[in-house]
């Protein structure tokens, strides 16, 4: 019963609340039916599925709060999952943030979130997908290590106060590292997408084998400041981190790389390069997204940086009321918007510089500045006159988006990764601080 019609859910939904003997109640289906194949050493390793619903109750008497969760659907079980919220809620303390629950909200449409193709997707397709991704890496003579992930579910609410809501969503995930015989050469590539028509493994193989291919032989050069061009997959990272960190309280309380001295935040302030946008919009087609938010806010397009100034930031509902600040929820996707060249173009026009295809192992150094520390992987190239001349070592990196956000040269075509649209980024003065030998 993992996919259930908004008809059904609704049904269910308004029995549940029809148990409730507390002041608010509010109830949420969530279900989904996955599954995934995973193989390592060009051998398929594991390889299941899931099949699940479950709803979560959350009963208010006053400012006391309790939640109960069940994924059984009888009505003593549904009558049971209410009475012990009612139960948590009794013994609970109040809420110095108490909100209360929202009433009835309108939602925009997103179409493009629930695709059949890839509801469709059988264990079959993904044993083929994997199969000859595998193939291709034997001919070549390299080993390959992939995960390939798929889902389709959908996200029901109600409540006592007439909201209501309801979404289909589908999703596939694709990540493929090649290694050559030696382990001295590593190559990485990644896909996200809703629609499983855009979905293409085999390309995604070759790039990843080509990356192995030619990083063997890495060449140790001196850690410095370089010319950088960050593929998606390494962008995506740095600017994932920045977008997290856009909460209006955190900023408004100084714990936050948007406070201002004195107090207050700095939206409205000049951040970044002029050529720094980034918005959210769930019914992007290209991203589509869950047009309620968890707490049943519903999602608007909103744009975060415009040009490089800071125009928006998110915030609970208490905050938003506390603080008088506008009530936005946390986005879902974001997308930076970017130009048209790709990141071969990107290389072709850098003089001296560092190709970097990922980073990884990212740790927070200093939350006011966005200061991260991390490493790159899985294919580190230097450039020189516009060709990639030799793969070098890796380094450690010491380095804050805000920072690489005023340090463009150059913002590439966007494309879908994590559910996000990125762009490849060229970034001057970029900080290399060591080298690591890890491939």
């Amino acid at each position: 019963m993992a996919i259930l019609s908004q008809t059904e859910a609704q049904d269910i939904l308004k029995k549940v609340l029809s148990y409730s003997t507390s002041d608010e109640c509010e109830a949420t289906l969530n279900g989904s039916i996955s599954g995934n194949v995973r193989s390592a050493r060009n051998t398929i390793s594991t390889a299941g599925t899931a099949d699940n619903v479950s709803l979560a109750v959350q009963s208010r008497f006053g400012k006391r709060s309790g939640v109960a969760t069940c994924n059984e659907f009888d009505e003593a079980s549904l009558r049971r999952c209410v009475q012990r919220a009612e139960e948590i809620a009794k013994l609970a303390p109040e809420s110095p943030e108490y909100v209360p629950f929202l009433g009835p909200q309108k939602y925009l449409a997103s179409p493009a979130s629930f695709a059949q193709r890839t509801a469709d997707i059988t264990p079959d397709y993904r044993a083929q997908q994997i199969g000859a991704s595998m193939a291709l890496c034997e001919a070549k003579k390299l080993s390959s290590a992939a995960f390939f992930s798929d889902s389709s579910g959908f996200v029901a609410k109600r409540n006592t106060k007439g909201l209501e809501a309801y979404q289909r969503l589908t999703n596939l995930d694709f990540t493929i590292t090649v290694r050559t015989p030696d382990g001295t050469g590593s190559g990485y590539a990644i896909a996200n997408f809703s629609d499983l028509a855009k979905f293409d493994a085999a390309r995604l193989t070759r790039v990843a084998a080509d990356k192995a291919a030619s990083s063997v032989k890495a060449r140790a050069i001196e850690p410095g400041k370089y010319t950088v061009i960050l593929e998606p997959a390494a962008a995506v990272e740095m600017l994932s981190n920045m977008m997290r960190s856009m909460d209006a309280r955190n900023a408004d309380e100084g714990r936050s790389f948007l406070s201002k001295k004195g107090g207050g935040n700095r939206k409205g302030d000049k951040l970044f390069d002029e050529r720094v946008t980034i918005y959210s919009d769930p019914t992007n087609a290209e991203i589509p997204d869950l047009t309620f938010s968890g707490d049943g806010r519903a999602q608007q397009k909103v744009t975060w940086i415009e040009k490089g100034v800071v125009k928006n930031l998110y915030s609970s509902q208490f905050w938003a009321q506390k603080s008088g600040s506008p009530d936005i929820p946390p986005p879902g996707g974001w997308i930076m918007e970017g130009g048209t060249q790709s990141t071969a173009d990107l290389i072709k026009g850098t003089a001296k510089g560092i190709l970097v295809t990922r980073l990884w192992y990212i740790r927070a150094v200093d939350p006011q500045t966005l200061l991260y520390t991390g490493l790159t992987r899985d294919g580190t190239f230097y450039i020189e006159n516009g060709q990639i001349k030799f793969p070098v070592k890796n380094f450690r990196f010491n380095e804050s988006p805000v920072i690489m956000l005023n340090n463009l040269e150059a913002v590439g075509k966007p494309v879908r990764l994590g559910g996000n649209l990125v762009p490849p980024l060229k970034i001057r003065d970029f900080t290399f601080t060591s080298l690591s030998d890890a491939v």
